[in-house]
């Protein structure tokens, strides 16, 4: 049975609200940095750490022992949407000393509605629609704008950089396409809570290998529960209640929020400054959001909702 359509326009304002408390991690990472001598290794592993149990323990009470019952092939999808998310970590964070934070953002976010675009009509068989694509050209033009313009250097570092990028669009293709198939069969907790286990063992090794910083002052443990807690737990229990009803596509596309709050929170909070190509690309990105909204909800029930494994 399809979904009606205020259903798929709440299921794009849960993944957009999602997005924007995403956009909080640039800040807090950046204050983090302030307070302690850390790494993106460290901040990466503990941010699951502290995610999984209070999943675990979330999930224990609001699912019960249902929380356990899951389909072989779904597990699988789980596992994927784990090892992608900590792969996704691994290639964001080595970009940004090879590009810098700007054009490492630019690539990785741009890319990743492109990947998840082809892949969902290849796997999930999702239709790509003409309104769709207006909103995804528009949406990359507009986080092209907010976020590109940053000077980086030539050379190898540069190309090995941007395939570095490239690749945590790709894993976040995959961590999208992966959470798009199991959301309708279970709890929003349960394939999330799965995959942060899972992604916490993955980034261990590297987190050691790179020197795992534990020493932190109170603000600093305040920042990694932060962390832990609202970008990570929480907006992704969002993010999966909304795709539900969204398609993958769709939700990629709202997910370029993401710039959009971080920006705007370094404005307000780090004193960075928005030139006018800034503006003019959040304001085109807010007005591709607000043609998906619409569109979204306009469509025909068959036409929006697409089917995963069963």
């Amino acid at each position: 049975m399809g979904e009606r359509p205020g259903s798929m326009r709440v299921g794009l304002a849960f993944v957009g609200l999602a997005a924007l408390i995403w956009g909080t991690i640039g800040v807090a990472v950046s204050l983090l940095y302030a307070l302690a001598a850390t790494n993106p290794f460290s901040i990466g592993f503990l941010r699951l750490l502290i995610a999984a149990p209070a999943l675990l323990l979330a999930s224990r009470l609001m699912v019960g022992p249902a929380f356990w019952r899951v389909q072989r092939p779904h597990l699988l999808v789980m596992g994927l949407i784990g090892a992608a998310f900590a792969g996704y970590q691994l290639c964001y964070f080595a970009a940004i000393p090879r590009l810098g934070v700007a054009a490492a953002v630019m690539i990785n976010i741009c890319s990743a509605p492109i990947f998840t675009a082809l892949l969902a009509g290849f796997f999930l068989r999702e239709r790509f629609y003409w309104l769709t694509g207006v909103a995804l050209v528009g949406a990359i033009g507009g986080t092209a704008l907010l976020v590109g313009g940053a000077p980086t250097s030539g050379g190898p570092t540069l190309w090995i950089g941007a395939a570095l990028a490239l690749g945590a669009g790709f894993c976040y293709s995959l961590v999208v396409l992966g959470s798009r198939v199991v959301a309708p069969h279970y709890h929003p907790l349960q394939p999330i809570t799965m995959a942060f286990t899972l992604g916490a063992v993955v980034l261990l090794p590297p987190a050691l290998a790179s020197g795992l910083v534990v020493e932190y002052p109170p603000a600093g443990w305040a920042l990694l529960f932060y962390l832990g807690l609202a970008p990570t737990a929480f907006a992704y229990v969002l993010y999966l209640r909304g795709l539900r009803t969204v398609p993958a596509t769709a939700a990629a596309i709202v997910s370029l929020l993401e710039p959009l709050g971080s920006t705007m929170l370094a404005v307000l909070l780090l004193g960075e400054r928005l030139g006018p190509g800034g503006i003019a690309g959040a304001a085109l990105l807010l007005a591709s959001m607000a043609l998906l909204y619409v569109g979204q909800g306009g469509m025909r029930p068959s036409e929006s909702a697409t089917t995963g494994l069963t």
